[in-house]
């Protein structure tokens, strides 16, 4: 299935930024609000959106670092990942969320009633789909290796929508006793779903890495695809 992309504008609280836009072959299905990592709509996060338009979703994903500049995009060598991460500790996380909230209204007029929308976030972005999971933004969330969640588990008690997260066994960003915290916060609650690969590291998903590891990234890609049939 081919897709169709395109930049298009989003009208926020603080003014208008931009957001790529992949469609699949029909052009209709249901949504899915895809989160930056800390490197920008770049050309990974592009090509997950294009991947997952191909199966059959409507993939809008904001450029949340548009107040320091538009299309900001970086690669995975020592430099960008200074800056990357300058520019994440110069983001404001609750004007990210509410950017994300922002797409989100954006996408359900595009995608039409009777259509759900899920957001779907990679490290920062993993947190942030959280977040919207919590502030009940979203019908469904994924979150990929999430930076900081365990520091906003005060908020899990809010999350009542369907919630999957995805962790690497091997991740030196989010210590073993975080994701431990994080499952032992949710237990068994039936809306919400944890898979920890054993043999990945942070960013596992990610091709353009060299922490890219296919088996668990074709493995969470299922869990995910699967999820997300069952709650939209």
């Amino acid at each position: 299935m081919d897709s169709n992309t395109q930049w298009i504008d989003v009208q926020g609280e603080d003014g208008t930024f931009q957001a790529y836009l992949a469609l699949p072959r029909g052009g209709t299905g249901p949504g899915i609000v895809l989160i930056q990592e800390i490197f920008g709509v770049n050309a990974h996060i592009r090509s997950v959106a294009e991947q997952y338009a191909a199966d059959g979703y409507v993939v809008l994903a904001p450029d949340l670092f548009w107040r320091q500049g538009a299309h900001i995009e970086l690669g995975y060598d020592d430099a960008d990942w200074q800056k990357a991460v300058q520019l994440k500790q110069k983001t404001d996380t609750d004007k990210a969320v509410a950017d994300v909230a922002a797409t989100v209204q954006v996408l359900r007029e595009r995608v039409g009633a009777g259509q759900k929308v899920a957001s779907l976030g990679y490290c920062f972005g993993g947190l942030l789909s959280y977040l919207a999971a919590a502030n009940g933004t979203v019908d469904a969330a994924v979150a990929y290796y999430g930076g900081g969640i365990q520091n906003q588990l005060d908020r899990a008690d809010a999350v009542t929508i369907p919630l999957l997260l995805h962790f690497g066994g091997k991740d030196t960003h989010i210590p073993a006793d975080a994701v431990k915290r994080i499952a032992e916060k949710f237990g068994d609650r039936d809306n919400v779903e944890l898979h920890v690969y054993p043999d990945a590291e942070h960013g596992f998903n990610c091709s353009h890495r060299s922490t890219y590891h296919q088996r668990s990234a074709v493995e969470a890609h299922g869990h995910t695809l699967l999820f997300l049939g069952e709650n939209q």
